[in-house]
């Protein structure tokens, strides 16, 4: 079962040090899981976006599992749909749909929900 948590604030001050700086960012990416299931994998993840920082040392990314992501704050491009997205979108991505590099305009938080439970490797080895 997915982890739960009272209201709080993620973004809050006070909360700065629950964040983790994202291997290979040089502390210009940093992620807080907010709810994990440690049985199937599944978690909501925010991420934070140093303004201009480029994820094009990471390429882009793909996974085997579906996610979900809802721009929270701040203004990314993502090279693979050569688009901008801004707070209110959002993307329900299927697994293996190629997304990123990402470059940040301004800092950017993203609201991530991921699926591991439902990876399509998985399934096939079902």
């Amino acid at each position: 079962m997915k982890s739960t948590k009272t209201y709080w604030n993620s973004l809050a001050q006070e909360n700065n040090a629950l964040w983790e700086v994202i291997e290979g960012s040089d502390g210009n990416l940093t992620q807080l899981t907010i709810a994990e299931d440690p049985e199937t994998g599944d978690y909501t993840r925010l991420t934070k976006f140093k303004s201009g920082y480029s994820t094009e040392v990471f390429g882009a990314k793909v996974h085997d599992y579906p996610e979900e992501i809802f721009v929270v704050s701040g203004r990314i491009y993502d090279e693979a749909f050569d688009m901008w997205l801004e707070p209110g979108y959002y993307a329900s991505r299927p697994p293996r749909e190629v997304h990123g590099p990402f470059v940040a305009d301004g800092d950017v938080v993203i609201l991530e929900i991921s699926f591991p439970s439902q990876s399509i490797t998985n399934n096939e080895n079902s």
